[in-house]
């Protein structure tokens, strides 16, 4: 990506925060990612202690993903809710059909909604970002519906801006990978079990932990589809550290792995929606 200036940064970050002042108190749903760690912070910079997180525990949280958020709240000292949901008692997500981001969103974002009001907080906001808009992601619907509040989105924010924005504040997130929700590592059509997304973040994490950065085990059957950035090819396929990789996800009950030869791309279990392949 081009280096983006830190005039512009500057610029940008003045102009997220006035978007923000006028709400005067605002829960921002934060899950530890760049994207809502900026908006979080941005919303603390500009209003303090009327500023807080709303932070879901769920069973498809990629591990680490939790302690991350927490940490980041107790280091700058910001109010965190963490709200436990059942994501199995959800209608519809564990048979997982294409619309299953649009109904989880929605349980999420209503249970987020009735918290922000029990803490007199009646503004909501989330972290979708301009970039966002070029995949398949029915839960900006459901966001919408509801009332939820997307600055990015209104400014028309970039994924490079996030972090440019995030350099400039010396926030230690501004690199990090981008997070998504387990379930998204399982096609549309399969069901959605504990073990599934289970597996799925173990491997993940075992793969990270060796020092790859971005990473996703798409769970086919009982296959693991690893991605990975196409710069990390050649050294993945070493022995020194496909061979542990393989054993390691063979121990969490994938009967193969495989390793795919695009790399990493976000959203690619979206590549088959019209194909045929899925249910609706």
């Amino acid at each position: 990506m081009e280096k983006m200036t830190r005039e512009k940064a500057e610029k940008r970050l003045r102009e997220l925060r006035e978007y923000i002042k006028p709400f005067g108190r605002v829960a921002v749903a934060f899950s530890g990612g760049v994207d809502s760690s900026l908006l979080l912070y941005a919303a603390f910079l500009e209003l303090g202690n009327d500023a807080a997180a709303l932070t879901a525990s769920m069973d498809v949280t990629p591990v680490g993903e939790a302690d991350d958020a927490r940490d980041f709240c107790e280091r700058y000292g910001i109010t965190q809710k963490v709200i436990d949901i059942d994501v199995f008692g959800i209608e519809g997500f564990k048979e997982n059909h294409t619309d299953r981001c649009y109904t989880c969103k929605k349980a999420l974002f209503t249970r987020f909604i009735n918290e922000a009001e029990s803490m007199g907080i009646k503004a909501v906001l989330e972290g979708s970002n301009a970039d966002d808009k070029g995949d398949y992601r029915p839960g900006l619907k459901a966001i919408s519906e509801l009332g939820v509040i997307s600055p990015y989105l209104s400014l028309s924010v970039t994924k490079d801006e996030i972090r440019a924005m995030a350099d400039l504040l010396k926030l230690d997130v501004f690199n990090k990978p981008s997070g998504a929700c387990l379930a998204s590592r399982i096609p549309y059509g399969d069901v959605i079990t504990v073990e599934k997304l289970y597996m799925t973040g173990r491997a993940e994490k075992l793969i990270t932990d060796m020092g790859f950065s971005r990473v996703r085990v798409r769970l086919h059957d009982s296959v693991a589809r690893i991605e990975l950035d196409p710069a990390d090819l050649a050294r993945f396929i070493k022995d020194d550290v496909r061979i542990p990789v393989y054993k390691g996800l063979k121990e969490l009950g994938f009967s193969y792995v495989t390793l795919d030869v695009l790399g990493y791309r976000t959203g690619s279990m979206n590549e088959m929606i019209g194909k045929g392949s899925v249910n609706g």
